[in-house]
């Protein structure tokens, strides 16, 4: 009833002279169309930005699609959603910039996003009670899709063709101003799917690595059919 594929990056693998100075991770969504498709009943699917800290504690910004057509963005720590974004909301042909940033100096994560064709943001930070130890260092990032099936033991054709792209770390590179940021671009990735004996999903990655050495890709239904 639970499935998600994807891709996932570890930053120390890939960035080993910078991985520890990384805060936050960022990308851009596009929604490029709608499909024709229902969500079964009491489901549904997410569009992910996740990123895990070294104690592979998941914080996500994503798309959320219900059965309800009630779409909208969301932020979740542990799996545990945590604020339902309401001035940015999904809407078909507009691009959206998403970004997680760490703040190990006020203990807390703040979840950024922006419609970029309205110049509309929205910003929710969520101070951490750090009674556990909650480490602020960035280890993997992962990127693609989860579906939630309520009534059946499959995944199901997914509700948006969605374009990512300018995926990348990044870290303040001056105390004094906070919107001074490196960012470096995430070109490598390899494929991460769910445990279950599921080897077919309902969606195809079309992807390339942009001028800018990003990943660059789009997700969109396939002539998926259950075994």
């Amino acid at each position: 009833m639970h499935y998600w594929t994807g891709y996932i990056n570890n930053a120390q693998g890939y960035y080993k002279n910078y991985f520890n100075k990384f805060n936050l991770v960022s990308d851009n969504l596009r929604i490029v169309d709608k499909y024709d498709n229902n969500i079964p009943d009491k489901s549904w699917m997410l569009y992910l930005l996740e990123i895990f800290n070294i104690q592979q504690i998941p914080i996500e910004l994503n798309l959320i699609c219900q059965f309800d057509e009630q779409d909208y963005f969301e932020a979740i720590l542990s799996g545990i959603n945590r604020y339902r974004f309401t001035k940015v909301i999904p809407i078909i042909g507009h691009n959206y910039y998403r970004q997680i940033k760490f703040n190990p100096f006020n203990l807390s994560i703040e979840f950024y996003l922006k419609n970029l064709n309205m110049q509309i943001d929205e910003t929710y930070t969520l101070f951490i009670n750090n009674d556990d130890h909650f480490s602020f260092q960035i280890s993997n990032c992962f990127t693609g899709i989860e579906w939630w099936n309520k009534i059946a033991y499959e995944p199901y054709p997914i509700r948006y063709k969605i374009e990512i792209s300018n995926l990348a770390y990044g870290f303040n590179d001056d105390n004094n101003d906070p919107k001074s940021i490196v960012f470096f671009p995430i070109g490598s990735l390899v494929a991460n799917k769910d445990h279950e004996n599921q080897t077919n999903y309902p969606v195809e990655f079309t992807k390339s690595v942009s001028k800018n050495d990003c990943f660059h890709y789009i997700m969109h239904n396939n002539e998926y059919r259950p075994d």
